[in-house]
């Protein structure tokens, strides 16, 4: 796993010229091939757009966490391109990741501390992230004390306080409950829409690609490959009963089916 420095300093020689104006990632026929013969990826381009929350799905071992650590600069392809239009990038894993002897509060302030943001900032960014996901109270609890649900905004408060343009999330709910995940769900989803910041998303939950994001991208199994685009087109905001709804069962079985025929 990357160091929390690593996440803020290594974003450094992405190369932004490649972009569309209105981009803020593209992956230009990148593939990616580790050092023990492993090939992850293969030709894969793909954009995610400003303000767009794009949610990446396919079998295990495709390359999706791959497309995220090379979009956040953590590593390098074999071969294409990976544009990023910003440095203003947050990672959140599929783990909270947190220091367990630290309170919620210096756990929320580890990043904007190693980004060397002045004492004042620090705090009003702290508070800000701390309240947008409901912590406030919690402030001076120390990780045991909570659920997990709670560490999980735990790593959303900590990847906020440095006020992304770009959010990198790698399964974050994977490990919940089923009504804790759909709670995370809306969580994001109000995120989402008050902060504006571009998203990539990668889930195993073809429902929870289809609730979060504008377009889905469908990777083919092993070397991972685009295999297929879809773009959702449901209104927002969103609200919990939409996976009720015609149009998102649709998108939801369509999604399926795709997958069903690159595994």
């Amino acid at each position: 796993m990357p160091s929390f420095a690593q996440l803020v300093d290594t974003v450094d020689g992405v190369d932004a010229r490649q972009l569309h104006r209105d981009d803020q990632v593209s992956f230009h026929e990148v593939s990616m091939t580790y050092s023990t013969g492993t090939i992850a990826l293969a030709s894969v381009s793909a954009t995610a757009r400003r303000g767009e929350f794009v949610a990446i799905v396919g079998p295990s071992g495709c390359g999706k966490s791959t497309l995220l650590r090379l979009a956040a600069g953590l590593e390098r392809p074999s071969s294409g391109s990976v544009a990023v239009a910003t440095r203003s990038v947050g990672f959140i894993f599929q783990e909270p990741t947190l220091m367990p002897w630290a309170s919620v509060r210096r756990n929320a302030s580890l990043l904007v501390e190693l980004a060397h943001l002045p004492a004042a900032e620090r705090r009003s960014r702290v508070a800000a992230a701390l309240d947008a996901v409901g912590l406030t109270d919690f402030g001076d609890q120390l990780p045991k004390a909570l659920s997990g649900g709670m560490r999980m905004r735990v790593s959303l408060a900590r990847a906020l306080a440095l006020e992304p343009e770009l959010m990198l999330l790698d399964e974050p709910f994977g490990a919940l409950d089923e009504l804790t995940r759909q709670e995370m769900q809306l969580q994001l989803l109000g995120l989402f829409d008050r902060a504006g910041f571009t998203a990539l998303f990668v889930t195993h939950s073809v429902s929870e690609a289809v609730l979060l994001a504008d377009r889905v991208i469908v990777m083919s199994a092993r070397p991972g490959r685009v295999a297929a685009e879809v773009e959702i087109d449901l209104p927002r905001p969103r609200e919990p009963r939409l996976r009720f709804a015609p149009a998102y069962t649709e998108k939801v079985a369509q999604i399926s089916e795709l997958l069903r025929g690159v595994e």
